[in-house]
């Protein structure tokens, strides 16, 4: 392909595009009128031969094309802004910038407190949307196409397009109304009813049932609940046990009455990662972003 045949401002239409789902929304974002896009968008297909955006009632969806180019297209445009501007500092206090992440219930809960307040006090213009981690994959996908900058959370999924960094390790304890507050032996947590936080409250087995089931042994599941939030309030004033991540635990031990105790069973401690796509190391505000987001973990 020869380069010097093709206007490199249909990468910058095909970005905005990408982003907005939307051909007047796309052209307002780069100075373009809606005739001037649209003729943008009939070369972008020309140039790849491909629809690339269908128009639908939910706006032009991509097409499998167009995804595949998302992100070597936004390197590039990336590094192309960082070549011509190689000097140009991040100034976080002065910075205005909208920034997405997506995140487990445990990142929305443990890590996202303390990344606000961070924003809040070094970055103040800089707007910060959380959105949920419901199917990893396609959680994975949109951090690949840049439609969020980072996911956070623990047993996230790999890909060689990411970068994976450990924010820090988390373990399990039990949870049990204050009136039983006593350790437990293998055989006693056994015994108990459980309080089991399920995402979806399918009931599907976690990693604890993954250790009891190694020897052969099971627990009785009395109650699933689809929020973790749910489950402290749910233990207390009950005969019932929960495990959960010890973090989690402890925000919600005093407000719902329950007190943590040892997981009489010998589970490994997991990670609470940060997935980051490769892009950042090539836009100052990202990279920015990513390490206070580390900051917020080594605060916990």
């Amino acid at each position: 392909m020869n380069l010097a045949a093709i206007d490199l401002n249909l990468l910058v239409a095909f970005e905005a595009l990408l982003e907005e789902r939307n051909v007047t929304r796309a052209g307002q974002r780069i100075g373009l009128a809606q005739p001037s896009m649209s003729s943008a968008l009939t070369r972008l297909r020309a140039l790849f031969g491909d629809e690339l955006f269908i128009r639908t009632a939910a706006g032009m969806q991509p097409t499998v094309r167009a995804l595949e180019l998302a992100r070597p297209i936004g390197e590039a445009l990336a590094r192309i802004r960082a070549t011509l501007a190689p000097d140009t500092a991040f100034e976080p206090s002065t910075a205005y910038r909208r920034l997405t992440i997506a995140v487990t219930d445990y990142g929305d809960l443990v890590v996202v407190p303390p990344l606000v307040a961070l924003l809040r006090q070094d970055a103040p213009g800089i707007d910060l949307v959380v959105r949920p981690i419901g199917d990893a994959a396609a959680s994975l996908a949109a951090l690949e196409r840049g439609d969020v900058d980072a996911l956070i959370g623990g047993h996230l999924p790999d890909s060689a397009r990411i970068v994976r960094r450990t924010l820090f390790e988390e373990d399990f304890v039990c949870i049990r109304d204050k009136a039983h507050a006593v350790s437990l032996t293998p055989d006693a947590y056994l015994r108990l009813p459980h309080a089991l936080f399920s995402a979806g409250g399918d009931g599907s087995p976690g990693v604890v049932d993954a250790i009891l089931a190694i020897e052969g042994r099971k627990r009785r599941v009395a109650v699933t609940l689809a929020h973790v939030v749910a489950v402290p309030f749910a233990v207390a004033g009950t005969d019932l046990v929960a495990t959960m991540a010890r973090r989690v635990a402890m925000l919600f031990a005093d407000i719902a009455g329950v007190t943590l105790t040892p997981l009489p069973y010998d589970a490994p401690p997991f990670a609470i990662d940060l997935l980051q796509s490769r892009r950042a190391t090539s836009d100052p505000a990202l990279a920015w972003f990513l390490a206070t987001i580390e900051r917020a973990g080594r605060s916990l």
